[in-house]
């Protein structure tokens, strides 16, 4: 080999044409043992015994992992950060106390229990969070998940479900005991999951099925808030179809508003968004954003304290907080039988949000996080906030802005946040007792704007990629039909479905080279190409699996003009007649002479064999004895496998019906799984297969001399080849 002349953005290779055998003959391939899945699993509990025995670093790196706390507080700078995760805690902490109150409204809950769920989990996340900026706690999708398995098992109108937990409770305790032992099992399966090594699972749920997951969320959160803001009483409903009857519900007495309700909601979502608005516009100029929602809630929480909203005109509102916390409770076997449907895409969707937010701050602000270790962080704390009668905890998007942009940089803005919310929880709860429910509703549906105004993306997601379109409408629209649970499923399915759309009808092309390179692209796309007369190459640019292979098999017939599994048929039957003439005499060759043998069907799918045939067949010329065989301008066929990353059992049976004659470059997966499954025999060989496109095509070009005949008349047109 000469050595490479590289100048001016130009390249000149002199090589010989490689197949993949006498490629194997000039370079030897390093025999590499591939770990099979019993040698990773050796290898993790070989990892465990020798790092609990000798290996100090592992004890560090396994404790750090466990413990991420460590990591951070080691390189913690009081004098920067110390000042903006006391403003940024401080923050947090207020909006957490109002988020905690409206939330527990959508998990059908009295609202003090939202401040429980503010403060535990943010305890434990604390320790074994890896991401330093989200904000734990309660989260509007989870909390109408929670309130959907409530409203299920203890339903507003009619008796509860049977379970003997329940006997001697009120209608709320046992609704906390619905929503705790939920919780506690959501957190059994994150903590599994973590456990397992699983965390990869996230990477199922796409950014297009989140999307429209959280925007039919929004329209659910939307409509269970109605009844607060015009003042109606309307039973908590779950399962399929629940928000058309839920929206029945509100329409038909809608003449029995409470004016006093529709008009607080009216100013406080009205001053809420225009200075949000203002917060998102001048973020830049302000220290801090504006805290209206907490501003809001105080003025109107004193103004129905002074003018008795709730005597005077019957407003709904947050009533009695009693201070302190309760005891631990331990959770309800029936109730996880009975919720074990809801828990799972509950800590699906709790680890998908809280990982997809902690990994914009992350790059942000360029650290690392495990999402193995952020399914235990939140296992752990969802199973610690359930004993203590929490609900569903994740993160909050808005109130993980709040705690990153008023200054945050660790998880001590998080702990601070807490200690407020035990502050309010302990002490001054009480003053929060005459808050109209209609302000909580207000501020959660003001909250909505974001997840609701990813309807827009609709538009884009069809121009640009009309599959991953699809997936958005129908998770959208089967949450909102079928509830959130089936919903995950129906997203799940119909991103399933696209994904196998896109391998099972690929984009295949004929390809030809641009002319004086050895360069491919679709003959389709370009002038100046050089296809030589009887070659065809074929590109097929995805797995060629049982669902496709038909698919496979019907483009390259009708690329190539003929099938050829029928071409062949024919030309052994052709070849049988010949023979059979032969041994009757009927065709007569001097000295020759020739077996008769019929055959069978099964012979005919088999490649042509010209062994003992006296005579040479031009397939394209007249056939002695009247025989016709379709004629076919192509000789050799180059099947571009670059992109194909796998074949199945199936796939290798119907390739043998179309492989005739010379293959391209392939993955050496494919070419061990082609060794393995004895692919290869007298026919078709390994040596048919080559490196590059290009060798392909100039061995077919080497071997054929009306292919050479036309190259030279090309090269007089100046177009060369490089190889």
């Amino acid at each position: 080999l000469q050595p490479c002349t590289l100048c001016c953005r130009r390249y000149l290779v002199n090589r010989p044409v490689y197949s993949e055998d006498s490629f194997a003959e000039d370079y030897k391939k390093i025999d590499r043992k591939h770990r099979t899945t019993l040698d990773h699993v050796k290898a993790q509990f070989t990892y465990g015994s020798s790092f609990s025995i000798c290996d100090t670093q592992r004890v560090k790196k396994t404790v750090c992992s466990l413990l991420p706390i460590i990591g951070w507080l080691r390189i913690y700078n009081i004098k920067k950060w110390l000042l903006g995760d006391i403003v940024s805690g401080i923050s947090t902490g207020l909006v957490a106390v109002l988020q905690g109150l409206a939330y527990c409204l959508l998990a059908s809950l009295p609202p003090r229990y939202g401040l429980f769920t503010a403060f535990f989990p943010v305890i434990i996340y604390f320790f074994l969070g890896t991401s330093r900026h989200i904000s734990v706690g309660a989260f509007p999708v989870l909390s109408l998940m929670v309130g959907a398995a409530v409203t299920r098992l203890v339903p507003d109108d009619g008796p509860p479900v049977n379970i003997t937990g329940f006997e001697g409770l009120t209608q709320d305790q046992q609704r906390v005991m619905v929503a705790a032992s939920a919780t506690f099992l959501m957190g059994i399966f994150q903590l599994a999951m973590g456990l397992l090594q699983v965390g990869f699972i996230v990477t199922y749920l796409s950014d297009t099925l989140i999307s429209g997951y959280t925007t039919a969320a929004a329209v659910h959160i939307l409509v269970s808030q109605l009844k607060f803001v015009f003042g109606l009483t309307v039973p908590g409903l779950s399962g399929p179809l629940s928000l058309i009857y839920t929206l029945e519900k509100v329409f038909v007495q809608i003449d029995k508003t409470n004016i006093a309700s529709l008009v607080i909601s009216i100013i406080v979502m009205v001053v809420v968004f225009i200075v949000k608005e203002l917060n998102e516009r001048f973020k830049a100029k302000l220290p801090v954003p504006i805290p209206i929602e907490v501003i809001m809630t105080i003025i109107i929480c004193g103004i129905s304290y002074a003018f008795q909203f709730d005597q005077k005109y019957q407003v709904e509102i947050v009533g009695d907080i009693p201070p302190g916390y309760e005891p631990p409770m331990a959770p309800n076997m029936e109730v996880f039988q009975q919720t074990v449907g809801d828990a799972f895409p509950m800590a699906i969707v709790g680890f998908a949000v809280a990982f997809s937010v902690a990994k914009v701050y992350a790059i942000k602000h360029e650290y690392h996080i495990d999402g193995n270790q952020e399914l235990i962080a939140l296992g752990l704390s969802n199973i610690f906030g359930a004993s203590f009668k929490c609900f569903a905890a994740s993160t909050a998007l808005s109130r993980t802005a709040v705690q990153e942009s008023t200054g945050g940089k660790t998880q001590i803005a998080g702990l601070l946040s807490a200690i407020i919310v035990m502050i309010v929880t302990l002490s001054i709860g009480f003053l929060l007792e005459p808050l109209p429910k209609a302000v909580l509703g207000a501020v959660v549906i003001v909250n909505l704007k974001g997840m609701l105004m990813q309807v827009r993306d609709v538009p884009y997601l069809w121009r640009k990629d009309p599959p991953d379109c699809m997936v958005w409408i129908l998770t959208f629209v089967g949450c909102l039909l079928l509830g959130m649970d089936f919903g995950v499923a129906v997203g799940l399915g119909a991103e399933l479905l696209s994904v196998v759309f896109r391998t099972q009808f690929p984009r295949c092309s004929v390809l030809a080279s641009i002319s004086g390179t050895d360069i491919y692209r679709d003959r389709k796309d370009y002038l100046n190409i050089f296809e030589p007369e009887g070659v065809k190459v074929f590109r097929i640019p995805s797995p060629i699996y049982f669902a496709n292979i038909d698919f496979f098999r019907n483009k390259l017939n009708e690329y190539l003009g003929f099938n050829p599994l029928r071409v062949l048929r024919k030309r052994n039957k052709a070849l049988q007649k010949i023979r059979k003439l032969l041994s009757k005499g009927e065709l007569q060759i001097k000295g020759v002479s020739c077996s008769e043998d019929e055959g069978n069907l099964e012979d005919l799918d088999q490649p042509i064999d010209f062994k003992d045939l006296p005579i040479q067949i031009n397939w394209n010329r007249e056939l002695p004895a009247n025989i016709i065989v379709p004629k076919v301008d192509v000789h050799s066929l180059i099947l571009d496998f670059a992109a194909v990353s796998f074949i199945d059992i199936s796939a290798l049976k119907g390739l043998k019906t179309v492989i005739l004659f010379v293959l391209k470059q392939t993955g050496m997966y494919i070419l061990e799984k082609l060794h393995s499954c004895k692919f290869f025999d007298s026919e078709i060989k390994s040596s048919m297969f080559f490196l590059t496109l290009h060798d392909a095509m100039l061995s077919v070009l080497e071997k054929d001399p009306v292919d050479l005949e036309h190259q030279e008349r090309e090269k007089k047109r100046n177009f060369t080849y490089s190889g």
